[in-house]
């Protein structure tokens, strides 16, 4: 892409909806309010201008611990656009999160709504470079009115002259292998994605509205819900709440949106819901975070008739490095590489693999993270000059489609041969009554590893012997025998990030 070198991204998605005269159009619906494209350009100039008066400047970092709402996409675009460093931040962890992530990003400025106060508030004394914390609602303690600090600022705001390649945002890793690291992302990123994927892929438009039931602390929400929208003066709806199916169709039939995005999770626990809602007006859904069985998607597919498009990318990719697109959506399958992107499948020793062989995905791409904060030899084991290490296995078929064989601490060698987890998970789910599954390595009587499968059994199914040995006679009747799971462990509920990724580690560390 051609952008100058002096470039603040606040202005490609505030300012430019402004020049193109969407002053007066709805920018966020949020519970009962519409705000307009031109009220949030002032209470962006506001926030920006808040956190200049409290002696934030050029790449100092601000944490946000704030749910879905206008006061995040206040607080993130106005430290953008004074070149400070937003960090969007889950709001729902416990204080000892909050302290490692405080003292990891040295972030100056914490603005955290009053619901995660009585968390945040206890390490505010342990944490050294921590100057200011802003509160949205009813502040505490030493903790300032973010209201009321914006009321007082003014509504006129020049963007900080900053590079394209400046640090605009740190993202933190979800934690599905470990302790979670910042990926530090670029002023170029964001307009990376929604110019060379969202437009080109996805076709959003200014008529559309977006709603994610994921949320804008990670790199999936904040594209879904937050910069896609805005960069094509669509609108969007922010919902705080955790998501619980009924109140999402709810949603979806109050605001009537066109785009919905969230994870498998969550699309086969809609499916459940009885009561009948109106969602005729989705035209695009996206599924990220794991793998989409292929029985999700004909499922959701006969019951809404709107194709579920599965999609993967990463928070050091920014957003999505591989997509189905609608229309030519292969079910099982992770999409095509996005134009935003080029991707290869390479062997331990970089070589590149033929095509239906399992390797690592490599990704190359402008949005990609040049390093994690504070992390050398993890920056340099994932970074590779510009190719990025996914994690993530794969094989690629003769029609372009990337086939996803699992993390790559996750895949298992069975009898001398690679067995995919995803493979026997996506066969375990044809079965009625599989709510969830998932598979991890556990060594037999001989100390070698076989796999084991974890199940979440749907509310009408009762475990029983008879029934763990129907799904492995399942498995070995679709798969070949070797990869049948040799145990099968029916649980309440899997582990998994708060992004809907199966955490197989927590599971491995369980056997």
């Amino acid at each position: 892409m051609e952008l100058p070198d002096t470039y603040n991204a606040a202005t490609t998605f505030v300012d430019e909806n402004i020049a193109q005269g969407r002053g007066r159009k709805t920018a966020i619906f949020y519970r009962d309010q519409k705000i307009t494209y031109q009220e949030l350009f002032e209470k962006v100039n506001r926030a920006g201008n808040a956190l200049k008066e409290l002696d934030v400047g050029v790449e100092h970092r601000v944490l946000l611990v704030l749910p879905d709402c206008p006061e995040f996409a206040y607080s993130f675009f106005g430290a953008i656009k004074i070149g400070a460093v937003p960090i969007p931040t889950n709001p729902w962890m416990r204080a000892s999160d909050y302290e490692y992530l405080l003292k990891d990003s040295r972030a100056r400025v914490v603005i955290v709504h009053e619901s995660s106060l009585s968390e945040l508030e206890p390490v505010w004394d342990r944490s050294p470079y921590l100057k200011r914390a802003l509160v949205v609602g009813s502040p505490a303690g030493k903790s300032l009115s973010f209201s009321s600090l914006l009321a007082k600022a003014s509504d006129r705001l020049e963007a900080e002259p900053t590079s394209k390649d400046d640090v605009a945002m740190w993202v933190y890793t979800s934690g599905s292998t470990g302790s979670p690291k910042g990926a530090v992302h670029l002023h170029h990123d964001m307009i990376t994605i929604t110019d060379l994927f969202v437009k080109p892929v996805l076709g959003m438009r200014e008529n559309d509205i977006a709603f994610s039931a994921s949320k804008l602390f990670f790199s999936y929400g904040l594209g879904n819900a937050l910069y896609f929208p805005f960069r094509f003066g669509a609108s969007t709806v922010l919902w705080p709440e955790r998501a619980d199916p009924e109140k999402v169709l709810q949603v979806i039939e109050k605001y009537r949106p066109t785009f919905f995005f969230s994870v498998p999770t969550l699309y086969a626990r809609l499916l459940r819901v009885e009561k009948r809602y109106e969602l005729s007006s989705l035209r695009i859904c996206l599924s990220s975070g794991e793998p989409l069985p292929p029985a999700l998607f004909y499922q959701w597919k006969e019951k809404f008739g709107v194709e579920l498009l599965d999609v993967v990318g990463s928070t050091e990719a920014m957003h999505d490095f591989l997509a189905n697109r609608p229309g030519r959506v292969k079910p099982g399958s992770s999409g095509e590489v996005t134009p935003a992107f080029e991707a290869k499948i390479v062997d331990e020793g970089g070589r590149e693999v033929a095509v239906g062989q399992v390797g690592n995905l490599l990704v190359k791409g402008e949005a990609n993270s040049p390093y994690y904060w504070n992390k050398h030899e993890q920056t340099k084991r994932t970074m590779l000059g510009e190719w990025l290490k996914t994690g993530d296995t794969y094989t690629r078929d003769e029609d372009g489609y990337y086939l996803y064989c699992g993390r790559s601490d996750d895949m298992l060698k069975v009898g001398g041969m690679w067995v995919s987890p995803i493979e026997i998970e996506n066969t375990l789910m044809e079965h009625a009554a599989v709510l969830e599954a998932a598979v991890a390595g556990q060594a037999d009587q001989d100390s070698l590893i076989k796999p084991k499968a974890y199940v979440v059994l749907k509310s009408e199914y009762q475990p029983s012997d008879p029934l763990r040995a129907e799904l492995q006679s399942l498995v070995k009747s679709k798969l070949a025998p070797y990869k049948y799971p040799r145990w099968v462990e029916f649980v309440e509920e899997l582990p998994k990030t708060v992004t809907g990724k199966i955490q197989r580690f927590k599971l491995r560390a369980s056997t």
